[in-house]
């Protein structure tokens, strides 16, 4: 008897409708085709096991499995829920009668517990695209799946429920979407506030813009200057995220297995920071079976890059097209994929190998040639990829000692969320822009008309920096984001002024500004 039982295939971050066709005929060979990997072909093993533990088994006959569309790979062990039900409809163990209005997915234990699988979100929405009305899952990966509507979902712990409910022994209740399960994310993060922070009043200044106008931005400064404390205490003055932006960076996480059992919803940007050996693929995504990168799994969120230098120049220079793209396509021989990369960069990197020359009291150690070949390591491209360039001071004793607070991260973010209302109503005929910094040539030549006293400024600052082409258009975008935090509709010289400053660790000003020690 020939069924079919409809399941889903990642590609990126978008699933497909997969249809596995089951067929048992006279014979006795298990086959398997449709362009499977090995995880999917072992599931014979894990099926059969399964199934003799509730009392069935696989027939004893030829049993032909077509995984359709049969061009589309088919990678991991969340078929095997859908293979053991199709063999069972097949063999007339239970009705086929309305299983076609489901998507079915998840792996199986040898003695039949459902275990959770990667992907159920995009699967979850695919299928409601697709036209299905419900869909079962282990009960672990329910909650991510309810989060899509008019999809009812039935989560189960064990075959043996499935079966029941199929069989009409169980009527079964759909999952309602818990919010409370909802990933709020790292609770380290959450509690970081800027009122803690003792001086750099320079530095949050920056940091409040980079916030506001979602720019990247490169700390440099000596080694216990407090750049990685900043860094952590970004994502406090970030806007809340959208519906939009949840599902899609909640999409990522789960295609990356990082979700949390009976999590939904991701309700907090992330906060990415990868070790300095991190390799190239494990930062832009891919591998043998294709999986986000760090730089995907911080969409919508901040990917901070701590000792910038120390990164393999390959794995930081994989992040250029990123960087202005707002996306990555990994292309390889037999696929190609593409995931989102919407992120913030924040950079930290000490002025020197030996992190003390810009240090008020402590002596570099270092000649200038290392100097020299120590910032060489972060190239002239990736340099006017980042908005904001600045330098991280040592607080004085004084202020460390002292017992006045800064400013809290709570007033600060109402600015930054100020500031960002303003560019939504701005870009709302715009889909896909959302900030000052994902403008084009040509929202930049609408929204940032400047006078002449503003671009003689300009024409001074490229002149005397050496400044280049896409640097001068992102100040342009800097400028924006601090008129935007001023409330002010116009672009004044005062601004671009503002702007010019954060560029003050360019390549050429750079060399111009260090008397190298001999």
């Amino acid at each position: 008897m020939l069924v079919k039982i409809f399941g889903g295939a990642i590609n990126g971050i978008e699933a497909t409708t997969i249809t596995i066709e089951v067929n048992i005929l006279w014979g006795a060979k298990f086959i398997i085709v449709g362009l499977p990997d090995n995880a999917v072909k072992e599931s014979q093993q894990r099926v059969d096991s399964a199934l003799r533990e509730i009392g069935s088994r696989i027939p004893g006959k030829r049993i032909i499995v077509n995984m359709a569309p049969a061009d589309v790979k088919k990678e991991g062990s969340a078929y095997d829920l859908p293979l053991a039900i199709g063999i069972l409809a097949a063999n007339e163990e239970i009705p086929t009668e309305g299983l076609e209005q489901f998507v079915i997915m998840g792996e199986l234990s040898l003695d039949g517990t459902l275990l959770p699988v990667k992907g159920v979100l995009p699967i979850s929405i695919n299928a409601q695209t697709a036209g299905f009305t419900n869909m079962i899952v282990p009960y672990e990966n329910a909650n991510e799946a309810s989060v899509v509507k008019g999809l009812k979902v039935y989560g189960f712990h064990h075959l043996r429920e499935v079966i029941s409910f199929l069989n009409g022994k169980d009527k079964g209740i759909p999952f309602i979407f818990d919010p409370a399960q909802t990933n709020i994310g790292d609770t380290e993060l959450t509690a970081c506030d800027f009122k803690d922070v003792k001086g750099q009043e320079n530095v949050k200044r920056a940091m409040e813009i980079a916030a506001a106008g979602g720019h990247n931005m490169l700390m440099i400064g000596p080694p216990g200057s407090g750049k990685t404390m900043l860094a952590r205490r970004l994502p406090g003055i970030l806007p809340p995220m959208t519906t939009e932006e949840s599902l899609e960076t909640t999409k990522i996480h789960s295609v990356a297995g990082k979700l949390k059992r009976n999590s939904a919803l991701i309700s907090t940007r992330p906060f990415r920071s990868p070790h300095h050996t991190i390799s190239d693929i494990a930062l832009i995504g891919g591998g043998s079976f294709p999986r986000p990168g760090e730089i995907s799994l911080a969409c919508n969120g901040v990917l901070f890059l701590d000792e910038l230098p120390e990164f393999k120049r390959s794995a930081l220079e994989v992040m250029r097209q990123p960087l202005e793209d707002r996306k990555i396509s990994v292309s390889r021989a037999k696929f190609s994929v593409e995931y989102p990369a919407n992120f913030m960069l924040i950079a930290s990197m000490n002025p020197c190998p030996c992190g003390y020359y810009t240090h008020p009291t402590k002596e570099c150690s270092c000649t200038g040639q290392t100097i020299q070949r120590y910032l060489s390591k972060i190239s002239g491209p990736l340099l006017d990829r980042i908005d904001i360039h600045i330098e991280v001071i040592p607080v004085e004793l004084e202020k460390i000692t002292g017992t006045q607070q800064g400013e809290p991260t709570r007033d600060i973010r109402e600015r930054v969320i100020r500031a960002r209302n303003i560019q939504n109503e701005r870009f709302s005929p715009y889909p896909g822009i959302h900030s000052n910094a994902q403008m084009n040539s040509a929202l930049l030549r609408k929204f940032c008309p400047l006078d002449t006293q503003c671009i003689s400024l300009l024409k001074i600052a490229m002149q005397k920096f050496g400044l280049s082409a896409r640097a001068y258009d992102r100040i342009i975008k800097l400028s924006r984001t601090i008129a935007d935090l001023a409330g002010t509709g116009q672009i004044t010289p005062h601004h671009i002024a503002e702007a010019i400053q954060y560029r003050c660790l360019d390549r050429e000003t750079w060399g111009s500004r260090i008397s190298y020690p001999t």
